[in-house]
């Protein structure tokens, strides 16, 4: 075999740029606080598409499909449109406990097979792995939420038969036309789990003034940007996914569904969480994470912790580091969620 003569770096150019990039609207505490977040989300939902998706709304057409009594709770599967030719297919467990009301925990899986997984069924037989750790909205259920379960783009039921051809990354067909027409798939989740808030109003159980969002993976990404954008959302969880752009998505390589084109000329992710601020934010990290790793984690957190102190709500953001690798850690999570939600008030 022949040795290779030339000495070369195909990842040295991108690292270079990664390392000695500053975004332009990275968090300083000498900003002007105010016009600084202004300027940051008008950037983010200029690059996320999400002005672009908005311009294609339509009336939410909620169907309800099929109701079932469950042990517990009530399971009615219904869809929605959240913009014109998109039908957004959603699972709502409402328990049986005889509430006038019940807070909302808005669940999304991540890069399994499916919502399904959310609601206990079983469709593949990879998913008898993920049962019962996978089971999200039984789960916020059982801990005494209305769970709504939504079936996130390009994955799942929403996986179009083209990204076939990509079998080990369903979300990139998707991710690769919506840059093209100027959105973002993580643009059109966020837009999604926007919309989905606006249909629990048809239904009298949701407490909408008492919205959680929680997910793992690819579905603590969407939890923490779809909390960035809409402000009914009272507490953000996401799980295995807030990591500082450097030490992750720009140096690790990850499903094309976490990139926002040009985003790292302009902030990191640490930098949204003033969108959130001052609504409760809490972060769940897993110390083993090789994806998101635990340094970037703490070092996004860090700025992320100097954002919420400089509106004088610290408490009101919170790490929590789990002993496993890229994990949903089902009793920590929950334990950590009713915690913060008695803080609210709103157990």
């Amino acid at each position: 075999m022949e040795t290779e003569i030339f000495n070369v770096d195909g990842e040295r150019h991108h690292d270079m740029l990664v390392n000695t990039i500053q975004p332009k609207l990275s968090y300083s505490p000498s900003v002007n606080y105010g016009e600084w977040k202004s300027q940051i989300k008008k950037k983010f939902v200029e690059l996320s598409g999400i002005e672009t998706i908005a311009e294609n709304v339509c009336p939410l057409n909620v169907q309800v499909i099929k109701e079932e009594e469950k042990d517990g709770y009530k399971q009615i599967a219904f869809t929605f449109d959240s913009e014109k030719g998109e039908t957004v297919p959603c699972y709502l467990l409402i328990p049986n406990t005889g509430n006038d009301k019940y807070p909302v925990a808005i669940t999304l899986q991540g890069h399994s097979t499916g919502f399904h997984n959310s609601v206990g069924i079983v469709k593949y037989d990879r998913d008898k792995d993920y049962q019962p750790r996978g089971q999200f909205a039984i789960q916020a259920v059982k801990n005494g939420f209305i769970a709504l379960a939504i079936e996130q783009r390009g994955m799942g039921i929403r996986k179009t038969y083209k990204a076939n051809r990509l079998p080990n990354n369903a979300c990139l067909y998707a991710s690769r036309i919506a840059s093209g027409l100027g959105r973002t798939l993580i643009g059109e989740r966020v837009w999604d789990v926007h919309k989905a808030i606006d249909a629990l109003s048809q239904f009298p159980k949701c407490d909408m003034e008492k919205i959680l969002i929680t997910g793992n993976s690819g579905g603590g990404t969407a939890s923490y940007y779809a909390a960035c954008f809409d402000e009914r959302i009272g507490l953000s969880v996401p799980s295995c996914s807030f990591c500082s752009y450097k030490e992750s998505i720009l140096s690790i390589a990850h499903c094309a569904c976490n990139y926002i084109p040009l985003m790292y000329k302009y902030f990191d992710m640490q930098d949204l969480s003033c969108m959130i601020a001052p609504r409760k934010l809490t972060i769940v990290a897993g110390k083993e994470d090789e994806i998101f790793p635990i340094a970037g984690v703490r070092k996004g957190y860090a700025a992320v912790k100097a954002i919420y102190e400089r509106l004088g709500v610290g408490e009101n953001c919170r790490l929590v580091e789990t002993p496993k690798e890229h994990w949903w850690c089902v009793e920590l999570v929950w334990d950590t969620i009713n915690e913060e939600c008695k803080k609210l008030g709103w157990k």
